[in-house]
Parts: C-alpha cells; sequence; structure tokens
C-alpha cells in the first residue's frame, strides 16, 4: 500500500470466531502499522451471538437474515450500546479533527458535523492516506459486507481521482514518466495484472488504465512487441463471465487467446510504447530440487511450471546443469508444496521434492578496489581492456540490491562499452566464490579505464568485468554471507509458552513482542529461514496440535561465522568431488 500509495480501508472478518476481538485488531493496526484506523461500525453480539453492526455515523444498527445474508434489517441502536457507539463516535471525530481541517474546527469548538460533512472528510482524509475506516463484519455468512461495498463507494477514490504514470523509453534508453489519463477517448493503455488458465485457455485479467478495449481491436505488447487481437472480452462475476463488446477506463476485465506474463502491459497501435509501473516482485527466499518418478513425465513437467510461471511472477524455475536437476524456487515452503500438489492434480505428474534449500547470498563488508586489464592474443585481432573502480556494500534495506553506476569521466572507455561492463558485472554476480549462491548488496563504480583502438570490444570489456568483480570477492579477507529472516508469529494455549520462548530461542530467532488474549498466547519473531523448516510439525507436538504460526519474509542479514565457515565448506567438498 505505501509502495503505490494506495488510498484503503479495512475489514476486519470473521468475528463469528471463537476469541474475536476486533478492538484488539485496530489497536495493532495503530501500533503496529502506524494507521490512524477508527472502526465505523461496533459489533451487535461476539462469536456464536454475532448477528449485525451498530454504525458510529448514521447511529443505526443493522441485522443480516436470511440463508446468505441477503436480507439487511435496518433498527435502532440497542440500548446496551448506546454509550459504545457514542464513544466510538467521538473517538471518530478526534481522529479526523488531526487531519481534516474542517472537522478540526468543528471539534475546537464542540459542534458536531452533519452527516454528509462527515462523510466527505472520511472520504478525503482517506484519498489522502491520512486516515483508515475499519469495516467490521463476517464475510462467510455475508454480515458486514453490504456496509462494506458501501464505504467503498462512499470513500475510495473512483479511477480518475488516481494518477496513474507510465514509463517511456527514449532511443538514447532513457527511461521518462507520463501520466495515463482516465479518457475513454484517448488511446490505449491496460496492464495484465493475473493470468488464469481455464477450460477455455488463457485468461488473462486486464485494468484498462486509458482509453476503451474493443472486440476485435489490435494491441502490442510493450514487453514482446508482439501484437495480438481481441477476439474475446468478458467481465468477471466469481465464477461467472458476461460478454462484453468495450470496456472503458477504469474497468477490469479478462481476455481470452492471449499469450502473456503478468504485469505485461498493452497498448493500441495509435498509442507511445507505454508501459505501466512495473509490479514489485520480492526475490525467492527458498529453493526446492524436484525429481521426477520416471523420465517419460518431462514433458508434462515443462508444461506446468511453464504455466506457473505465467501466473505467478514469484514462482522461479531454472535447471541447473552441474547437478541435472530443475530447481524451483519461492516465497515459503507452502508456497512450493502447492505448486507441487498441483502437479500432481492437473497435471498427472508425479514429483518428489527434495531437501529445501536456502536463498543465500554472497556479499561484501567493505569497499574493494579494482584495475584489472584483460588480454588476449590470437592470430587475429585480439582482446584488450582495462578497467578501474571498485565495489562498495550495500547495507540496511539495499543489501540485496545490485547496483552499477559508470562515473567515467572523457572517453578513456568508448561509449559503447560500457553496456558490456555492466554485463560483465551482471554475470559475475549471478554466482559468487564462497558457497556459489547470488551476490548480493554490492554497487559497482566505474571510475576509469582504457581501450586498443584494434583489440577492444563490448566481449572483450565484459571478461574484463566479469573477471575483476571475481577477483575482488577472492581478494576480501572476510567474505560475509546473507541469510532470509521471517518474521513468525506463533500462537498456542498460554500453558505452552515456555516451551515455545525456547524452541525460538534454540532456533536463533529473537523474540520481539508478545500478546495475549483468550487464555491464547502471541509471539511475535525473527527467525532464520534455514530453522523454520519442519517448523509445524514441532509446534504440534509441543501444543497438543492447538499451535499455528504464520511466517512472511522480513529481510536478509548475516549469517553467524561459524555457520558461514561450515556453508563455505560444505560448498568447497562439493567442488573438489566433482573435480574426482
Amino acid at each position: 500500500m505505501r509502495r503505490y500509495k494506495i488510498p484503503h480501508l479495512a475489514f476486519i472478518n470473521k468475528l463469528d470466531r471463537q476469541a474475536a476481538d476486533p478492538d484488539r485488531a485496530v489497536r495493532q493496526m495503530r501500533s503496529k502499522l502506524g494507521h490512524n484506523a477508527v472502526a465505523l461500525h461496533v459489533p451487535i453480539g461476539l462469536e456464536q451471538n454475532f448477528k449485525g453492526v451498530a454504525d458510529v455515523i448514521s447511529m443505526k444498527a443493522y441485522y443480516f437474515e436470511g440463508e446468505h445474508g441477503e436480507i439487511v434489517r435496518e433498527e435502532r441502536i440497542p440500548e446496551d450500546l448506546q454509550d459504545v457507539c457514542d464513544a466510538r463516535y467521538l473517538e471518530l471525530l478526534e481522529a479526523l479533527a488531526n487531519v481534516d481541517e474542517q472537522i478540526g474546527e468543528l471539534f475546537l469548538e464542540e459542534k458536531y458535523p452533519s452527516t454528509e460533512l462527515l462523510k466527505s472528510a472520511i472520504r478525503r482524509a482517506t484519498i489522502n492516506r491520512k486516515f483508515v475506516p475499519v469495516i467490521l463484519g463476517s464475510a462467510l455468512k455475508n454480515k458486514g459486507v453490504q456496509p462494506l461495498l458501501d464505504c467503498v463507494l462512499d470513500y475510495l477514490p473512483n479511477p480518475g481521482e488516481v494518477e496513474n504514470w507510465a514509463q517511456l523509453e527514449d532511443e538514447q534508453g532513457r527511461v521518462q514518466k507520463y501520466r495515463v489519463e482516465t479518457d475513454p477517448s484517448k488511446s490505449f493503455v491496460g496492464l495484465a495484472f493475473k493470468i488464469e488458465m481455464g477450460r477455455y485457455g488463457q485468461l488473462t485479467y486486464l485494468r484498462v488504465y486509458q482509453g476503451t478495449l474493443k472486440k476485435g481491436m489490435w494491441l502490442l505488447n510493450t514487453r514482446n512487441k508482439k501484437r495480438i487481437r481481441v477476439q474475446r472480452s468478458v467481465l468477471m462475476h466469481a465464477n461467472k463471465m458476461e460478454d462484453i463488446q468495450a470496456a472503458e477506463s477504469g474497468a477490469i476485465c479478462a481476455m481470452f487467446g492471449v499469450e502473456c506474463r503478468s504485469g505485461d502491459t498493452f497498448v493500441s497501435e495509435d498509442s507511445p510504447v507505454y508501459s505501466m509501473e512495473p509490479i514489485h516482485v520480492p526475490e525467492p527466499v527458498i529453493s526446492q530440487a524436484l525429481k521426477l518418478k520416471s523420465d517419460s513425465e518431462s514433458k508434462k513437467l515443462s508444461r506446468g511450471l511453464g504455466r506457473f510461471q505465467l501466473e505467478d511472477p514469484t514462482f522461479r524455475v531454472e535447471y541447473n546443469e552441474e547437478s541435472r536437476e530443475t530447481i524451483i524456487s519461492g516465497m515459503g515452503e507452502l508456497h512450493l508444496d502447492i505448486y507441487v500438489q498441483r502437479l500432481r492434480n492437473e497435471f498427472d505428474c508425479q514429483v518428489n521434492k527434495q531437501d529445501p534449500q536456502v536463498a543465500y547470498r554472497e556479499t561484501i563488508k567493505e569497499t574493494v578496489e579494482f584495475n584489472h586489464v584483460h588480454k588476449k592474443q590470437t592470430g587475429g585481432a585480439g582482446q584488450y581492456a582495462a578497467i578501474r573502480g571498485r565495489l562498495v556494500p550495500l547495507i540496511g534495506e539495499d543489501n540485496q540490491k545490485i547496483v552499477f553506476e559508470d562515473r567515467t569521466i572523457g572517453n578513456n572507455i568508448p561509449r559503447e562499452y560500457i553496456p558490456g561492463i555492466e554485463k560483465g558485472f551482471m554475470d559475475a554476480v549471478k554466482q559468487g566464490v564462497y558457497i556459489g549462491q547470488r551476490v548480493a548488496g554490492v554497487k559497482m563504480f566505474l571510475e576509469d579505464g582504457k581501450a586498443h583502438i584494434v583489440d577492444s570490444s563490448e566481449l572483450a570489456f565484459r571478461i574484463a568485468a566479469r573477471t575483476a568483480v571475481q577477483n575482488c570477492f577472492r581478494q576480501i579477507a572476510e567474505p560475509r554471507i546473507l541469510e532470509p529472516v521471517m518474521t513468525v508469529e506463533v500462537s498456542a494455549p498460554a500453558e505452552f509458552q515456555r516451551e515455545m520462548q525456547n524452541t525460538i530461542t534454540k532456533k536463533r530467532g529473537t523474540i520481539t513482542g508478545t500478546d495475549s488474549t483468550e487464555g491464547y498466547i502471541i509471539l511475535e519473531c525473527e527467525v532464520p529461514l534455514k530453522e523454520m523448516f519442519g517448523y509445524s510439525t514441532t509446534l504440534r507436538s509441543l501444543t497438543q496440535g492447538k499451535g499455528e504460526f504464520t511466517m512472511e519474509f522480513l529481510r536478509y542479514d548475516y549469517v553467524p561465522l561459524v555457520i558461514q565457515d561450515q556453508l563455505i565448506g560444505e560448498y568447497q567438498s562439493r567442488l573438489e568431488e566433482k573435480r574426482k
């Protein structure tokens, strides 16, 4: 949300579940996420007694009846909730007074705003991302869903109120930003944000940012420059489709028969070759090798993995030439388990997983200078390239990035060779020298160099850059390895708190916070991914099957030196075995 500056509201679900506590969820939104959040509803009952919600703006109670909660009955607020609703209303005014001038002036004058003025203030603050309205309900039984949809219309911006930007690369390779306008009469610009394989082939979900998508029109995929024709477009209503002839800017529709990937931009033939702002795709943190039970199933495996990569940009596949294994990478153990199960169920491909591999990263902790000359003389024209510069470590949030910067002055290195040097740098960081993993958290400054009028070429400078970077890593006195660290939230009955804490500590974890509710203890931890393999089984045995946990990637951090030496030793042993 913060990355793309998206206005948002929150829906607290499952109020009919045991131990439901919406007030606690709102407090956590404020303390942990830093949101200026206030619930616009007060629940009428909780857990099995959840019947509806009381709206603190209209001061009316809404009950949801019928088999699917489709009948909404409006009544007065129950007397026992009136004081709670009054207090929540004052809390809402105070939160808005801090971010909206009109409400702030009325609040200081101790005047109450009208319903229309209050709703318009909530809308302004929400669009400016200074306030988060919170809605309550139970989605499974459609309780609170109707008010949620009303709030989407009342408080969130329509497509014309949002600034969307596209990128356009000029002839010199420079990228410039252009605003895309929500105007149906302008040239078409759309983004494919989701791919789904169904009975009728590939279904591409498309957001129309500018212009109008019409049946039969020709589009250009700006990634691969391929032209496609819109044969059929539909509006999706859950699992139902409605054929349409056109979709105007701001609409979300789907197209059949289009070969593309998630994140591809489509433009009309009369439009500049725009590319919408790319979707942020995090790097994988875990890898596993797949082994087929029979070589005859390799085609099924290839077809299935190809489809999954189209659907999910966080799912990666590569073939390791040395070990002759197919390696799949993703965001967690469960992520990969789901795809392996889909291979078995949807493609009848019998595969087995091997031990998970953590996506370690190699890096540096000190600046390293290089001054490398690449010479190779053959019968004809040889190869010559000289480069000088330094490698600088990137720390903090940038420790996963790889950056190249050209700081050369003059024409000692002709400009046409600079891209070759950058390619050589990128070649070198694909596989490090310590444990064979990717390099991260390094910035290369190219400062000077020298070229030969006959023997220099882009290939020569590419080889020089690759060799220079590899030599830098070999001469570092103190190499460092990074490992993925996960944010883990563990919950279980309070009686198992000591066992849970001991287990997290043994796994090199750090407990960052604890909370308790209704006899349950919740531990918030930071644990290296390597230590979390098999934790679900451990937790079940510790808590008699009553514990559960969630996990998501947090950052990369340094591996302890003892474990680092062990990893380097294992990698060197594998290399020696292969040489034999």
